[in-house]
């Protein structure tokens, strides 16, 4: 590990910021040396130089340090005149990597090269951390001597998906906390928001082709109290869901800071409000109206009924034609068989198609739509429950249940991304007192340190690592109320989870950690996400 407290420690006095020590990057690059040479400083006559394939990415940076530095910082075309200092960004396509940069940090000059875009920006959010924690601020902030140790730095990222998940179902968040949620991934390197959009509890987006949808999926007569999720409140909730131009103006926003935004469509279980709308597509015909209580519902889509394909069909259009991912999440998980195996229609389907049972019926019914997107140029990814009656061609599975699922998939073959409930659900309690912590959890607690212990390859043997493309948090809403309330509980973890997919897993550390997390603390909190403290001892918890 590096070790950079004394190099450190000889900058400290350029830097007019917090009672705090100038801390290292998170993720922690794969090469990083400090130099013993000046440092750079931004001031007023600082200007930013681009080739044109970059300069989407510095009009973003030169917006960002504007706000809070209050200088001009004027963008320049590679090849025109300009006075140093000055921040460079260069096309340099011998850098290998879709994600890769270079960074020299020198008195005069700030250099990132990159062979593409993304690369062009992570080489920024890199030099941005080496800054004072103020220059994270939305407003100006006077008086701070924008400082940058001189260093050279080398990086690329482990894994390709570096993930969080947010659930607009059980409490719908809104589009600003979306974004602010975008900007704090964006600061962190994580390059994959998943978006719950569909669930028992609500139906949150707008499908032209079925206005009924959001008309009766997107309000529920009650929602569980706080601490007492078995009483309902009484108070209607909704109608909430995001238009189809929301939609779209919050997926560009996202990629313009190199974030896929990758959809949920929940089938064929956690369907309730669909059925509302078309109680039609059930077993049993209904009523039904949206759940209030949180857990899982037994009415699902009916795998025996020919009019469900055709329709989930014209839904996954729609929802293609507004997120450009690769992959799209179709659920999968928590789909009792109760129904299915009372349904006549269901019953017949299974000796149709020669199955052995509901859950086989479930990986055919999952089998449809993957080859429906293939056909599309798309992906199906699915929780690991897709894996219960065989797995289905194509698919990706997300391991929720623990690392099993996902070790299982990748023995397969077949892409994996690790949200394991035991290290990467961010909606459990995390070490704080109750003094400390105002919020609401189930009960569990992940700490910091059990977070950042995980190793998303770790049990499957190297040759089928290649299938573990990423990992992910979790941020399930069910005792989420709000935008605050879930920084609260992403952040700081969220941190030690972008290490965890970025840095190769022998140059970490937690002791090393431990040591720059704070400094994340800090910038989170001038970037006006509301982020918890970190438990007081710091200390990593005992892992298997």
């Amino acid at each position: 590990m590096l070790n950079l407290t004394k190099k450190w420690a000889l900058l400290l006095g350029f830097a007019t910021c917090l009672a705090l020590p100038l801390t290292a990057v998170i993720p922690l690059p794969q090469e990083l040396q400090v130099l013993e040479t000046p440092p750079f400083v931004m001031t007023e006559e600082t200007s930013l130089v681009t080739d044109s394939a970059f300069r989407a990415e510095a009009e973003i940076a030169a917006e960002e340090l504007r706000r809070s530095t209050g200088f001009a910082l004027p963008i320049s075309d590679a090849g025109a005149e300009i006075t140093l200092p000055a921040i460079f960004f260069q096309k340099d396509t011998a850098i290998e990597g879709s994600e890769a940069y270079a960074l020299e940090v020198r008195s005069q000059q700030v250099v990132i090269r990159a062979a593409t875009p993304a690369g062009a920006f992570y080489g920024y959010q890199t030099f941005r951390q080496l800054l004072p924690p103020q220059v994270y601020s939305r407003t100006k902030r006077p008086g701070v001597k924008w400082v940058a140790p001189a260093c050279t730095v080398k990086d690329a990222p482990r894994l390709q998906w570096r993930g969080l998940m947010v659930d607009d179902c059980r409490h719908f968040l809104g589009g600003a906390a979306i974004r602010e949620m975008i900007d704090a991934m964006a600061a962190y390197k994580l390059n994959t928001l998943h978006w719950h959009l569909t669930d028992d509890q609500g139906w949150r987006i707008e499908i032209k082709a079925y206005p009924e949808l959001t008309a009766k999926g997107a309000t529920r007569d009650n929602s569980a109290l706080p601490r007492d999720r078995w009483r309902p409140d009484g108070k209607s909730y909704g109608p909430y869901f995001y238009t189809q131009e929301e939609i779209h103006d919050i997926v560009a926003y996202a990629a313009a800071r190199h974030i896929t935004i990758v959809p949920e469509i929940e089938m064929p279980g956690h369907a309730l409000c669909l059925l509302t709308a078309f109680p039609e597509l059930s077993c049993t015909g209904g009523p039904f109206k949206p759940r209030w209580m949180w857990g899982v519902e037994p009415d699902i889509l009916c795998a025996g009924n020919d009019a469900v394909f055709p329709f989930m069909e014209k839904i996954l259009d729609e929802v293609m034609a507004l997120f450009p991912s690769k992959y799209i999440h179709c659920g999968g998980d928590e789909a009792p068989k109760d129904r299915w195996n009372v349904c006549p229609k269901c019953q017949a389907r299974i000796q149709e198609k020669g199955l052995r049972n509901s859950h086989h019926l479930q990986t055919w019914f999952i089998q449809h739509f993957a080859d429906y997107l293939e056909s599309k140029g798309r992906h199906l990814i699915g929780w690991d429950e897709i894996l219960e009656g065989g797995l289905p061609k194509g698919a990706a599975v997300m391991s929720w249940r623990g690392k099993q699922g996902g070790i299982r998939a990748a023995a397969m073959g077949h892409n994996v991304v690790m949200a394991p409930n035991d290290y990467a659900y961010l909606d459990y309690g995390q070490g704080l007192t109750y003094a400390q912590d105002p919020y609401e959890y189930n009960g569990y607690c992940i700490t910091v340190a059990k977070t950042y212990s995980i190793d998303p390859t770790a049990g499957i043997p190297e040759h089928m690592q290649r299938h573990v493309i990423g990992l992910q948090g979790n941020l399930w809403s069910e005792y989420i109320w709000d935008g605050a309330d879930q920084q609260w509980k992403a952040w700081p973890r969220a941190a030690a989870l972008s290490e965890a997919g970025w840095t190769a897993q022998e140059k970490r550390s937690w002791e090393d950690f431990a040591k720059r997390i704070p400094g994340a603390v800090t910038r989170l909190r001038f970037l006006g996400i509301n982020c918890a403290p970190l438990p007081s001892p710091l200390e990593p918890v005992e892992t298997k």
